[in-house]
Protein backbone atom coordinates (compact mmCIF):
# COMPACT_ATOMS: atom_id res chain seq x y z
CA UNK A 1 0.00 0.00 0.00
CA UNK A 2 1.04 3.31 -1.17
CA UNK A 3 1.32 6.34 1.75
CA UNK A 4 1.11 9.59 0.64
CA UNK A 5 1.05 12.90 2.79
CA UNK A 6 -2.39 14.62 2.89
CA UNK A 7 -2.40 18.42 3.60
CA UNK A 8 -4.84 18.84 6.46
CA UNK A 9 -7.13 21.45 4.98
CA UNK A 10 -7.40 19.12 1.97
CA UNK A 11 -8.25 16.30 4.15
CA UNK A 12 -11.08 18.85 6.12
CA UNK A 13 -12.37 18.99 2.84
CA UNK A 14 -12.22 14.97 2.00
CA UNK A 15 -14.17 14.52 5.19
CA UNK A 16 -17.26 17.30 4.52
CA UNK A 17 -17.58 15.10 1.37
CA UNK A 18 -18.47 12.41 3.54
CA UNK A 19 -22.30 11.37 4.42
CA UNK A 20 -22.93 12.36 7.96
CA UNK A 21 -23.56 8.62 9.73
CA UNK A 22 -19.34 8.16 7.96
CA UNK A 23 -18.13 11.40 9.62
CA UNK A 24 -20.05 10.55 13.33
CA UNK A 25 -18.25 6.59 12.82
CA UNK A 26 -14.59 8.91 11.36
CA UNK A 27 -14.51 10.82 15.17
CA UNK A 28 -15.13 7.82 17.54
CA UNK A 29 -12.24 5.78 15.58
CA UNK A 30 -9.80 9.32 15.79
CA UNK A 31 -10.75 8.78 19.16
CA UNK A 32 -9.98 5.45 20.15
CA UNK A 33 -6.75 5.90 17.95
CA UNK A 34 -5.42 8.81 20.41
CA UNK A 35 -6.76 7.07 23.34
CA UNK A 36 -4.85 4.11 22.34
CA UNK A 37 -2.24 6.58 21.56
CA UNK A 38 -1.82 7.86 25.08
CA UNK A 39 -1.94 4.53 26.59
CA UNK A 40 0.87 3.53 24.87
CA UNK A 41 2.94 6.76 25.48
CA UNK A 42 1.50 6.69 29.67
CA UNK A 43 2.81 2.90 29.76
CA UNK A 44 6.05 3.88 28.15
CA UNK A 45 6.59 6.36 30.61
CA UNK A 46 5.82 4.10 33.55
CA UNK A 47 8.11 1.63 32.48
CA UNK A 48 10.81 4.21 32.22
CA UNK A 49 10.10 5.07 35.68
CA UNK A 50 10.03 1.47 36.64
CA UNK A 51 13.84 1.00 35.42
CA UNK A 52 15.17 4.35 36.99
CA UNK A 53 13.67 2.99 40.31
CA UNK A 54 14.90 -0.66 39.76
CA UNK A 55 18.51 1.31 38.90
CA UNK A 56 18.00 2.99 42.31
CA UNK A 57 18.03 6.81 40.22
CA UNK A 58 15.22 7.41 42.31
CA UNK A 59 14.99 8.98 45.98
CA UNK A 60 12.29 10.24 48.56
CA UNK A 61 11.50 13.74 48.27
CA UNK A 62 8.68 16.17 50.17
CA UNK A 63 5.85 17.12 47.85
CA UNK A 64 6.77 20.58 48.50
CA UNK A 65 10.46 19.61 47.05
CA UNK A 66 8.71 17.85 43.93
CA UNK A 67 6.45 21.02 43.59
CA UNK A 68 9.80 23.33 43.13
CA UNK A 69 11.11 21.02 40.63
CA UNK A 70 7.72 20.81 38.52
CA UNK A 71 8.16 24.46 38.39
CA UNK A 72 11.81 25.01 37.76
Amino acid sequence: MTTRAVRFGDLIEMIDKLPLEERVSLVDVVRQRIADDERSRIAASVRAARREHKRGRCKPVTPKALLQELLR
